[in-house]
Protein backbone atom coordinates (compact mmCIF):
# COMPACT_ATOMS: atom_id res chain seq x y z
CA UNK A 1 0.00 0.00 0.00
CA UNK A 2 1.62 3.50 -0.92
CA UNK A 3 1.58 6.73 1.23
CA UNK A 4 -1.28 8.60 -0.90
CA UNK A 5 -3.10 4.89 0.04
CA UNK A 6 -2.60 5.33 3.45
CA UNK A 7 -2.98 9.13 3.81
CA UNK A 8 -6.51 8.68 2.06
CA UNK A 9 -7.61 5.48 4.68
CA UNK A 10 -6.44 7.16 7.19
CA UNK A 11 -8.25 10.62 6.03
CA UNK A 12 -11.71 8.97 5.51
CA UNK A 13 -11.74 7.11 8.78
CA UNK A 14 -10.97 10.42 10.94
CA UNK A 15 -13.57 12.26 8.49
CA UNK A 16 -15.99 10.13 10.24
CA UNK A 17 -15.28 9.97 13.39
CA UNK A 18 -15.75 13.33 13.66
CA UNK A 19 -19.00 13.12 11.11
CA UNK A 20 -20.18 10.89 13.84
CA UNK A 21 -19.59 13.49 16.91
CA UNK A 22 -20.71 16.28 14.54
CA UNK A 23 -23.95 14.32 14.56
CA UNK A 24 -24.42 13.28 17.97
CA UNK A 25 -23.34 16.82 19.02
CA UNK A 26 -26.23 18.49 16.66
CA UNK A 27 -28.72 15.29 18.05
CA UNK A 28 -32.16 15.84 20.26
CA UNK A 29 -31.00 17.50 23.41
CA UNK A 30 -27.60 18.91 21.81
CA UNK A 31 -26.17 22.36 20.14
CA UNK A 32 -28.75 24.52 18.63
CA UNK A 33 -28.78 24.57 14.66
CA UNK A 34 -28.35 28.39 14.72
CA UNK A 35 -24.89 27.62 16.22
CA UNK A 36 -23.78 24.72 14.92
CA UNK A 37 -26.25 23.05 11.66
CA UNK A 38 -26.22 19.49 11.99
CA UNK A 39 -24.34 17.33 9.05
CA UNK A 40 -27.29 16.84 7.07
CA UNK A 41 -28.32 20.71 6.47
CA UNK A 42 -24.67 21.44 5.52
CA UNK A 43 -24.74 18.35 3.16
CA UNK A 44 -28.04 19.85 1.65
CA UNK A 45 -25.94 23.08 1.03
CA UNK A 46 -23.20 21.17 -0.28
CA UNK A 47 -25.31 19.70 -3.17
CA UNK A 48 -26.75 23.06 -3.51
CA UNK A 49 -22.99 24.37 -4.06
CA UNK A 50 -21.68 21.73 -5.79
CA UNK A 51 -24.12 19.48 -7.76
CA UNK A 52 -26.48 22.53 -7.98
CA UNK A 53 -23.92 24.97 -9.03
CA UNK A 54 -24.42 27.69 -6.32
CA UNK A 55 -20.69 28.12 -5.08
CA UNK A 56 -18.87 26.87 -8.84
CA UNK A 57 -18.21 29.93 -9.71
CA UNK A 58 -17.31 31.46 -6.57
CA UNK A 59 -14.97 28.19 -6.20
CA UNK A 60 -13.65 29.10 -9.26
CA UNK A 61 -13.54 32.76 -8.43
CA UNK A 62 -10.74 31.59 -5.35
CA UNK A 63 -9.04 28.63 -6.94
CA UNK A 64 -8.09 31.14 -9.64
CA UNK A 65 -6.78 33.82 -7.77
CA UNK A 66 -5.20 31.76 -5.40
CA UNK A 67 -3.58 29.99 -8.18
CA UNK A 68 -2.20 32.90 -10.03
CA UNK A 69 -0.95 34.27 -7.33
CA UNK A 70 0.70 31.12 -6.12
CA UNK A 71 2.54 30.87 -9.52
CA UNK A 72 3.63 34.78 -9.13
CA UNK A 73 4.86 34.68 -6.02
CA UNK A 74 6.43 31.47 -5.83
CA UNK A 75 8.09 32.11 -9.35
CA UNK A 76 9.39 35.11 -7.99
CA UNK A 77 10.22 34.06 -4.84
CA UNK A 78 12.75 31.61 -6.45
CA UNK A 79 14.53 33.58 -9.13
CA UNK A 80 15.16 36.44 -6.27
CA UNK A 81 16.19 33.52 -4.09
CA UNK A 82 18.65 32.58 -6.53
CA UNK A 83 19.90 35.71 -7.24
CA UNK A 84 20.99 36.44 -3.56
CA UNK A 85 22.36 32.94 -2.71
CA UNK A 86 24.56 33.88 -5.86
CA UNK A 87 25.93 36.75 -5.04
CA UNK A 88 26.45 37.06 -1.59
CA UNK A 89 26.46 41.43 -0.85
CA UNK A 90 22.85 41.35 -1.74
CA UNK A 91 21.95 39.73 1.01
CA UNK A 92 22.79 42.93 3.53
CA UNK A 93 20.49 44.59 1.17
CA UNK A 94 17.30 41.75 0.62
CA UNK A 95 17.08 40.31 3.51
CA UNK A 96 16.84 43.06 5.85
CA UNK A 97 14.20 44.45 3.02
CA UNK A 98 11.95 41.34 3.01
CA UNK A 99 12.04 40.63 6.48
CA UNK A 100 10.70 43.98 6.83
CA UNK A 101 7.69 43.53 4.35
CA UNK A 102 6.68 40.44 5.56
CA UNK A 103 6.35 41.84 8.83
CA UNK A 104 3.67 44.36 7.96
CA UNK A 105 0.19 42.72 8.55
CA UNK A 106 -1.18 42.13 5.08
CA UNK A 107 -4.61 43.66 6.51
CA UNK A 108 -2.78 47.12 7.03
CA UNK A 109 -2.18 47.31 3.31
CA UNK A 110 -5.11 45.97 1.75
CA UNK A 111 -6.72 49.66 1.68
CA UNK A 112 -3.47 50.62 -0.38
CA UNK A 113 -3.80 46.97 -2.71
CA UNK A 114 -7.24 48.14 -3.09
CA UNK A 115 -6.27 51.37 -4.24
CA UNK A 116 -4.24 50.65 -6.40
CA UNK A 117 -5.17 47.42 -7.93
CA UNK A 118 -9.37 47.87 -7.63
CA UNK A 119 -11.65 45.71 -6.19
CA UNK A 120 -11.18 42.72 -9.19
CA UNK A 121 -9.06 39.94 -9.09
CA UNK A 122 -6.22 41.82 -9.79
CA UNK A 123 -5.97 42.93 -5.80
CA UNK A 124 -6.55 39.45 -4.91
CA UNK A 125 -3.83 38.01 -6.93
CA UNK A 126 -1.53 40.64 -5.99
CA UNK A 127 -2.02 39.57 -2.31
CA UNK A 128 -1.44 36.41 -2.55
CA UNK A 129 1.86 36.95 -4.75
CA UNK A 130 2.93 39.09 -1.61
CA UNK A 131 2.01 36.73 0.93
CA UNK A 132 3.79 33.62 -0.80
CA UNK A 133 6.85 35.27 -1.88
CA UNK A 134 8.17 35.26 1.33
CA UNK A 135 8.40 31.74 2.33
CA UNK A 136 9.90 30.83 -1.35
CA UNK A 137 12.33 32.88 -1.22
CA UNK A 138 13.62 32.04 2.09
CA UNK A 139 13.51 28.25 1.00
CA UNK A 140 15.52 29.14 -1.96
CA UNK A 141 18.20 30.73 -0.07
CA UNK A 142 18.75 28.17 2.49
CA UNK A 143 18.46 25.42 0.02
CA UNK A 144 20.95 26.94 -2.68
CA UNK A 145 23.74 26.93 0.27
CA UNK A 146 22.44 23.58 1.66
CA UNK A 147 25.00 22.32 -0.63
CA UNK A 148 27.50 20.00 0.31
CA UNK A 149 30.74 22.75 -0.46
CA UNK A 150 32.98 19.40 -1.50
CA UNK A 151 30.80 18.46 -4.33
CA UNK A 152 30.92 22.21 -5.54
CA UNK A 153 34.56 22.14 -5.33
CA UNK A 154 34.54 18.74 -7.47
CA UNK A 155 32.47 20.93 -10.35
CA UNK A 156 34.76 23.65 -9.83
CA UNK A 157 38.16 21.45 -10.28
CA UNK A 158 36.58 20.12 -13.52
CA UNK A 159 36.08 23.88 -14.65
CA UNK A 160 32.15 24.11 -14.60
CA UNK A 161 30.44 27.15 -14.76
CA UNK A 162 28.53 28.77 -11.93
CA UNK A 163 25.16 27.95 -13.98
CA UNK A 164 26.38 24.50 -14.45
CA UNK A 165 26.61 24.51 -10.81
CA UNK A 166 23.53 25.87 -10.21
CA UNK A 167 21.48 23.81 -12.36
CA UNK A 168 23.55 20.65 -11.44
CA UNK A 169 24.24 20.66 -7.79
CA UNK A 170 22.49 23.34 -5.76
CA UNK A 171 18.87 23.25 -7.45
CA UNK A 172 18.76 19.06 -6.07
CA UNK A 173 20.00 20.43 -3.14
CA UNK A 174 17.49 23.00 -2.99
CA UNK A 175 14.47 20.96 -3.49
CA UNK A 176 13.36 19.62 -0.71
CA UNK A 177 13.80 23.43 0.42
CA UNK A 178 11.38 24.57 -2.12
CA UNK A 179 8.69 21.88 -1.64
CA UNK A 180 8.40 22.24 1.47
CA UNK A 181 7.75 25.75 1.64
CA UNK A 182 5.20 25.68 -1.25
CA UNK A 183 3.14 23.26 1.12
CA UNK A 184 2.76 26.03 3.36
CA UNK A 185 2.47 28.80 0.09
CA UNK A 186 -0.53 26.98 -1.04
CA UNK A 187 -2.04 27.27 2.59
CA UNK A 188 -0.82 30.64 2.90
CA UNK A 189 -2.09 31.27 -0.76
CA UNK A 190 -6.26 30.30 0.28
CA UNK A 191 -5.68 32.69 3.74
CA UNK A 192 -4.68 35.75 1.34
CA UNK A 193 -7.06 35.08 -1.66
CA UNK A 194 -9.99 34.62 1.30
CA UNK A 195 -9.03 37.85 3.42
CA UNK A 196 -8.87 39.80 0.19
CA UNK A 197 -12.57 38.52 -0.42
CA UNK A 198 -13.31 39.68 3.19
CA UNK A 199 -12.41 43.14 2.52
CA UNK A 200 -13.86 44.05 -0.84
CA UNK A 201 -14.97 41.81 -3.72
CA UNK A 202 -18.45 40.32 -5.17
CA UNK A 203 -17.22 36.68 -5.99
CA UNK A 204 -15.16 34.42 -4.37
CA UNK A 205 -15.82 31.51 -1.15
CA UNK A 206 -14.70 34.49 0.97
CA UNK A 207 -17.22 36.65 -0.25
CA UNK A 208 -19.48 34.03 0.33
CA UNK A 209 -18.72 33.44 3.60
CA UNK A 210 -19.00 37.50 4.90
CA UNK A 211 -22.42 37.99 3.15
CA UNK A 212 -23.78 34.77 4.80
CA UNK A 213 -22.59 35.42 7.84
CA UNK A 214 -24.99 38.77 8.13
CA UNK A 215 -27.87 36.39 7.14
CA UNK A 216 -27.33 33.64 9.66
CA UNK A 217 -27.26 31.10 7.03
CA UNK A 218 -24.45 28.89 8.90
CA UNK A 219 -24.85 25.79 6.87
CA UNK A 220 -23.69 27.79 3.79
CA UNK A 221 -21.02 28.86 6.02
CA UNK A 222 -20.14 25.51 6.24
CA UNK A 223 -20.29 24.24 2.86
CA UNK A 224 -17.95 27.18 2.13
CA UNK A 225 -15.76 26.44 4.62
CA UNK A 226 -15.28 22.40 4.14
CA UNK A 227 -14.93 23.64 0.35
CA UNK A 228 -11.86 25.46 0.83
CA UNK A 229 -10.50 22.65 3.20
CA UNK A 230 -11.20 20.02 0.38
CA UNK A 231 -9.40 22.70 -2.06
CA UNK A 232 -6.32 23.48 0.36
CA UNK A 233 -6.14 19.85 1.06
CA UNK A 234 -6.03 18.52 -2.96
CA UNK A 235 -3.45 21.19 -3.38
CA UNK A 236 -1.32 19.70 -0.54
CA UNK A 237 -1.73 16.28 -1.69
CA UNK A 238 -0.76 17.75 -5.56
CA UNK A 239 2.18 19.48 -4.37
CA UNK A 240 3.40 15.95 -2.37
CA UNK A 241 2.86 14.07 -5.58
CA UNK A 242 5.01 16.45 -7.65
CA UNK A 243 7.85 16.17 -4.88
CA UNK A 244 7.75 12.80 -5.31
CA UNK A 245 8.03 12.22 -8.62
CA UNK A 246 10.52 15.00 -8.96
CA UNK A 247 12.48 14.78 -5.79
CA UNK A 248 12.58 10.60 -6.66
CA UNK A 249 15.97 10.35 -5.62
CA UNK A 250 15.13 10.87 -2.08
CA UNK A 251 12.34 8.29 -1.57
CA UNK A 252 13.75 5.50 0.27
CA UNK A 253 11.60 2.87 -1.30
CA UNK A 254 12.98 3.55 -4.82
Amino acid sequence: MNEFARTGGASLVTACVLLALWALATGPGGVEPFVLPPPLAVLGSLRQGWIDGLLLPHIAYTGRAALIGLGIGASIGIVVGGIVSMVRPLEYFMVPLVSGLQSVPKIAVAPLIIAYFGFGIESKIFTVALLTFFPLFVATVAGLRSVDANIVDMYRAFSASRLHILIHARLPAAGNYIFGALQIAVVLALIGAVISEFIASTKGLGFVIKTQAGELDISVMFAAIISLALIGALAGALVRFVQKRVLFWIDPAR
